[in-house]
């Protein structure tokens, strides 16, 4: 990957207390917000696009499997970068890449082109969400993180809540090149923005990149992201020999990746982080909740169209107001944050978190639609209320040294558990329909409309219930949390 060079520079304290976080934090959101925004604005064109080009499904998955294999893959070694290269250069650099492959992507005569495109967009997003994060954590005080990261809520759950939507009205009246040209205006703006204002935060290290770490890395973030992205899809299942391979390889690389960063002086990913117990509470939390939330935005349109009746398009409606309200509460919940403390947000967010998902198993055919839209509208007021607070608090316990890792650990582990979750709801919503058939003496073949209802039904509440169960342990996890002050120290 190429990377923009330029004087390197470092930034002491007395630099940073002079530097003004708002145009910085700003050109970094509307970069980010453009980044993730692509992450989900293809799902309802993929259609579309087969048609354009001729394709199977099975390949058109690919510019959205693809674009989460990228992501998993390079925000690992992310830290790195940020160590070696200057704010300047990466956001430059990430900015560049991303623009190049939305303008790729748009003018694509043939799908691979498309996919190239759509896979250099991806390298862009890896490097900008780190990044954002990084730069929070290096200009705004330990006092005033909550309300910065909760604009980060903002943007990252407000992009892709409205990327569906975006998605489908421009498929619906104009060609689906439409939805990179009109981010293309936006990149870009970003990146002239960003040359003009942004300044170097981060000290440069320097240091060296162990080859055989970046391999193990990729091969094991690579292998487990693949493998339950592909568990989830289709027919597949954990036991077809494709997705057992990718994950076992996943999960042995990366065993072999943790003992080798324990063992080398400047390790990829220093995974000492895990030694301040905060950081570990924060980043459980974080992942149980992306589970439960990636799952229940996957399972409910499903049972939404195939056992309540909803049409498509209403199906998609229900989800917005939910994501809508989490984006607006994101900021809310970080100047909340910064007064009182993360136990006041997330043992009630949890509570209300397992509450409103054990509700779910009553959503029963016939159920009037504002009833599922105020149940989705609440759970994502509850994610909005620990998503933000566990992440600040558990990074704002490790010290400044450690900024790079804990950001690129955070972020690796969200999508890993995002497809992780995907993956254990739908095979626990497929096992329930075929245990119900199964009961009832038929196959899925033979079954009538109503036992296919019935057997959908049965099967969605069974993985309702694996995430109240996921639910119930974050609630035990927030009686644990304290509110944290940075570590000074480096080796704790």
């Amino acid at each position: 990957m190429a990377i923009v060079t330029e004087g390197t520079g470092t930034a002491n304290e007395s630099n940073k207390q002079a530097i003004n976080p708002i145009p910085i934090i700003a050109v970094l959101l509307s970069g980010a917000f453009v980044a993730i925004l692509s992450e989900t604005i293809l799902n309802v064109a993929l259609n579309a696009i087969m048609a354009d080009f001729g394709i199977q499904s099975s390949t058109a998955q690919w510019l959205v499997t693809g674009y989460m294999l990228v992501i998993g893959t390079l925000i690992p070694i992310s830290a790195y970068f940020m160590q070696r290269f200057t704010t300047r250069q990466l956001f430059i650099t990430a900015m560049t890449l991303f623009s190049a492959g939305t303008l790729i992507a748009g003018l694509s005569p043939f799908f691979p082109l498309l996919l190239i495109g759509r896979l250099t967009q991806a390298v862009g997003t890896a490097i900008m969400i780190p990044l954002l994060i990084n730069i929070i954590l290096a200009v705004i005080p330990i006092e005033k993180r909550g309300a910065s990261m909760g604009m980060v809520g903002l943007v990252i759950m407000f992009a892709p809540a409205i990327g569906p939507t975006v998605s489908g009205v421009i498929v619906e009246n104009l060609s689906w090149r439409w939805l990179f040209f009109i981010i293309l205006p936006i990149a870009l703006g970003s990146l002239l923005f960003g040359m003009k204002v942004l300044t170097n935060i981060a000290e440069v290290s320097k240091p060296k990149l162990d080859i055989l770490s970046f391999l193990l890395s990729t091969l094991g973030f690579g292998g487990v992201v693949y493998g339950f992205s592909a568990a989830g899809k289709g027919d597949a299942s954990f036991a077809d020999p494709a997705v057992f391979t990718f994950l076992i390889v996943g999960f042995v690389s990366l065993g072999i990746f943790v003992l080798r960063q324990l063992k080398l002086e400047s390790p990829l990913l220093d995974v000492r982080v895990f030694r301040y117990p905060m950081f570990t509470i924060g980043l459980l939390m974080v992942m149980m909740v992306m589970m439960t939330m990636f799952a229940m935005m996957l399972v409910m349109p499903i049972y939404m169209q195939g056992a309540l009746a909803f049409t498509p398009i209403i199906a998609g409606l229900v989800m917005l107001p939910g994501g809508l309200l989490n984006g607006a509460m994101s900021p809310i919940m970080g100047r909340l944050f910064d007064k009182f403390g993360p136990r006041p947000l997330l043992i009630p967010g949890t509570i209300i978190l397992a509450t409103i998902v054990f509700t779910y198993r009553f959503t029963v055919p016939g159920v009037p639609v504002w009833i599922v839209i105020v149940q989705q509208a609440i759970l994502m007021v509850a994610v909005a209320m620990i998503m933000m607070p566990a992440q600040t608090n558990g990074l704002n316990q490790i010290p400044e040294k450690l900024y790079p890792h804990g950001t690129a650990i955070m972020n690796t582990l969200m999508q890993v558990s995002g497809a992780i979750g995907a993956a254990l709801f739908i095979s626990v919503m497929e096992t329930g329909q075929q245990s119900y058939l199964n009961d009832q003496g038929t196959t899925p073949a033979e079954a009538t409309e109503g036992q296919v209802i019935e057997a959908l039904t049965y099967g969605s509440q069974q993985s309702f219930s694996t995430g109240f169960y996921l639910a119930i342990l974050t609630v035990i996890l927030a009686l644990l949390v304290k509110r944290t002050a940075q570590t000074k120290k480096t080796n704790a």
